[in-house]
């Protein structure tokens, strides 16, 4: 019963990372380092598993079936080997880009506003992030003065030095000042980075893939040993 409880925990929590409530999925798709998705998607698997085998497990202590009981055996170390590789696959992947604040910044830089498919999907997230999150780039403002980039080669520096989108509201979403915006005054401007944010909502889904992934792992290994103790008995 608790590898069973232990799976649906699983298969929800993974399918919280899949629909992607931070909405930072596009900066690991461009990057090609979606594994952590891919982790996800192989945990949501698992998990269903876990709960179905303990269903199996009960199935054939109850009955007292040799050859049921090393079905299930089997069966739960290919979904512990499957699981493994999932919380490995998520946490390797995670390393790259949030030890990386550069790699993040170029991507940004690259695809901002530019007219691909890629670009507009990533100038929406990076306009939603700054919005929501009142910040400017991924260290700052001057991310977008002190590198060339897609949005530089549309708006020159002298109408837009970066995205309106950096400038300070009131709560109704208005600017507040334009001008001093646009003239880089620190009362209308947003100076913090947005790489925090991304940071956090990448850790907050590795956590839950890999780290959980790897608690039911270590709860999996003694209950496949009692599994095989039974085996012996029977």
């Amino acid at each position: 019963m608790p590898l069973q409880l232990a799976g649906l925990a699983l298969y929800a929590e993974t399918i919280w990372v899949t629909a992607d409530q931070y909405k930072v999925y596009p900066i690991l798709g461009v990057s090609g380092k979606d594994d952590v998705y891919a982790g996800a998607w192989i945990a949501i698997f698992c998990g269903f598993a876990f709960f179905c085998l303990g269903v199996l497990g009960i199935i054939a202590l109850a009955r007292g079936s040799r050859p049921l009981l090393m079905v299930y055996l089997a069966l739960m170390v290919i979904v512990y080997i499957f699981e493994s590789a999932s919380c490995i696959t998520s946490y390797t992947h995670r390393d790259f880009v949030v030890s990386n604040p550069r790699l993040v910044t170029k991507q940004m830089l690259s695809f901002y506003a530019a007219p691909s498919r890629q670009g507009r999907e990533l100038t929406r997230m990076w306009d939603r992030i700054m919005m929501e999150q009142q910040c400017c780039g991924t260290s700052g403002p001057l991310d977008w003065v002190n590198n060339t980039s897609a949005f530089r080669a549309r708006f020159p520096e002298v109408a837009a030095p970066w995205p309106f989108l950096c400038c300070r509201r009131d709560p109704n979403f208005v600017i507040l000042n334009q001008e001093g915006c646009r003239v880089g005054h620190v009362d209308y401007v947003n100076t913090k980075g947005c790489f925090e944010h991304i940071e956090n909502a990448v850790n907050s889904y590795t956590w839950g893939i890999s780290w959980f992934g790897f608690a039911i792992l270590m709860l999996a290994c003694p209950v496949m040993l009692l599994g095989m103790y039974h085996y012996t008995t029977l």
